[in-house]
């Protein structure tokens, strides 16, 4: 696959994700990239009203400001119009009112300012480039840890959102994924302890070992270990790079056997207990926890495996807790369970994952006004149907 086909591939998920997702907060100069020639435009015009129909003023001396304001929102090219009109209106006034005295030292100062404003111009460009190939690394990373999901992969319908609390980095240590194994669907999703750059490596690391076991391991049990061994694996690995921190995730991992289709598998490894929706209204998959993925030996093993009856018309959410914790500027929590209820009442045929999934992260920005804190992520589950697909190889 070459490069270019590779960003075309990321720009196009990015687009969809965009569509389906609650508007983020974009920086006002951002969002109005192309049209922010407006602003040094209005500030010219604003001076020249003023300069010629106003109060007596310098305005040869305010022009100066135009072509820096233009250096902060403009490309170079748009800057150095700017100061290339700026230099040639400070001319007009100088030949129009005689009476307006321009030294050989304004017309200098004019001159170095409107360089000064095309090197920061310039300057802001080339940044604003390496941000947005930083931009494009992350995203391409955010496909390895939280991949596109098709809303009838695996055998079940599914739905998901992830959303970094920095809105620029794109990519945090929440994960989660959908397999399509010989078993059944394969579910998992959990959240790293700790930021930054080694919460994404051990994000990668767990989210890896699942692919590989729950494909091949029909016993969820033997899929917990092999979580738990390639986690400990990660943690070696790292420390023989020097860092201290030995890295855990809780996490809850789902199965939906073929054999006995009514019935979901769980294990939880310290993380809150799933949400299962319907016309019955809400309730909690079994809550037993163990310990999180990397702290078996600490606690005496991996958590057991419970079993769960579930009916075609019963959604199940999993959230990490930059949902369940998320507080408005009140202090108050994100009532997530009370939002549920309200949806089993009005929907009391089930509920589609998508909409799920859409309706509590509308919810959520409301009762937060759009100011998140954590990594917020959603997967929403039911059996479809229709017959599940062929499982991935």
């Amino acid at each position: 696959m070459t490069s270019n086909t590779l960003r075309r591939r990321v720009r196009e998920t990015v687009s969809r994700r965009r569509a389906h997702a609650p508007k983020e907060r974009v920086p006002l100069l951002t969002r109005y990239g192309r049209a922010a020639w407006v602003l040094p435009m209005g500030c010219l015009i604003a001076i020249i009203v003023v300069g010629e129909l106003g109060p007596s003023i310098r305005m040869v001396d305010w022009l100066l400001m135009v072509p820096l304001l233009a250096s902060g929102v403009c490309s170079p090219t748009v800057t150095f119009l700017f100061a290339v009109l700026v230099v040639a209106i400070n001319r007009w006034v100088d030949i129009a009112h005689p009476s307006v005295v321009i030294r050989p030292e304004d017309f200098l100062l004019q001159v170095t300012a409107a360089l000064l404003a095309l090197l920061i111009a310039v300057l802001r460009a080339q940044a604003y480039v390496y941000i947005r190939h930083l931009q494009n690394a992350a995203e391409i990373t955010r496909q390895v840890i939280l991949p596109p999901l098709p809303p009838s992969w695996g055998g079940i319908e599914s739905a998901a959102h992830y959303q970094a609390a920095d809105v620029e980095a794109r990519v945090g240590g929440d994960f989660y994924d959908v397999l399509a194994t010989p078993f059944g669907a394969r579910v998992i999703l959990g959240d790293v302890q700790g930021k930054g750059l080694p919460a994404v490596s051990t994000a990668g690391a767990v989210t890896g070992a699942f692919r590989e076991a729950g494909y091949h391991e029909q016993d969820l049990d033997t899929v917990a270990q092999r979580l738990e061994h390639g986690l400990r694996r990660h943690n070696q690995l790292r420390q023989a790079y020097g860092e201290k921190t030995e890295r855990f995730a809780t996490a809850v991992v789902l199965a939906f056997p073929h054999d006995t289709p009514h019935t979901v598998d769980v294990v939880n490894f310290g993380h809150e207990g799933p949400l299962v929706i319907g016309p019955r209204g809400v309730r909690r998959l079994p809550q037993t926890q163990g310990g999180p993925i990397g702290m078996a030996d600490l606690l005496g093993g991996t958590p057991a495996v419970r079993r769960a009856p579930l009916e075609t018309n019963e959604t199940i959410l999993l959230v990490t807790d930059g949902v369940t914790e998320a507080r408005n500027h009140a202090g108050e929590f994100f009532p997530l369970r009370h939002h549920l209820e309200q949806l089993a009442t009005d929907h009391p045929h089930g509920i589609a994952p998508a909409h799920l999934v859409q309706s509590v992260l509308h919810a959520l920005h409301q009762h937060t006004h759009g100011h998140t804190t954590d990594d917020i992520a959603l997967l929403a589950v039911r059996h479809p149907a229709q017959p599940h697909q062929a499982p991935r190889t």
